[in-house]
């Protein structure tokens, strides 16, 4: 497996990607890690959650289908992104740590959707793209008039497809990779 973490600055924005790739087959334990990063990944971009939330509310969704397994990671799931001044870029983020800057979440902002899952010695795996939050749109509701919030995924580089175990993915799950 190859991890490869990568991005730029230029002038109308910094990107920060990260994909994992095998060169060879994958053993089942590899897709299953990969496919639960994944879906971690997922859960997140799709979350739907109240204007100015403070990004450590949201962290879980993105680690759940690993715990869910006895599985972590020991880094934040996502940082914001800068632009001309430094790719991780507070003082909002997605993290089981607690931020004491953090505004919370509000439209426009730009942070990082990065679980991942490292089997010492062994591979590490990272799916790493550039969300925006925007108005989460048609919801029946709107409790307290907060605003509600989701994401919009940004990043367009293609996710290698024999390290997804498709039957551990939802409908749901499978529809967003699709668009």
């Amino acid at each position: 497996m190859y991890l490869i973490d990568s991005g730029g600055q230029y002038l109308d924005g910094t990107t920060d990607v990260t994909r994992t790739v095998h060169f060879g087959t994958p053993t089942d334990f590899q897709r299953d890690c990969f496919t639960r990063v994944l879906k971690g990944n997922i859960a997140l971009v799709k979350a739907v959650f109240p204007n100015k939330v403070v990004g450590n509310t949201l962290d879980t969704l993105a680690r759940k289908a690993l715990w869910d397994v006895g599985l972590d990671y020991i880094h934040g799931t996502g940082h914001g992104i800068g632009h001309f001044l430094n790719v991780h870029e507070g003082p909002h983020g997605i993290t089981y740590k607690h931020l004491a800057d953090d505004p919370g979440l509000q439209e426009n902002m730009f942070v990082s959707d990065e679980p991942g899952y490292y089997q010492e010695n062994e591979f590490g795996i990272r799916i790493e793209n550039i969300i925006r939050v925007v108005e989460a749109k048609g919801l029946p509701n709107n409790f307290g008039q907060r605003g509600y919030l989701t994401f919009e995924d940004v990043t367009f580089v293609p996710i290698q497809q024999k390290l997804i175990k498709i039957e551990l993915l939802t409908s749901a799950e499978v529809f967003v990779l699709l668009f």
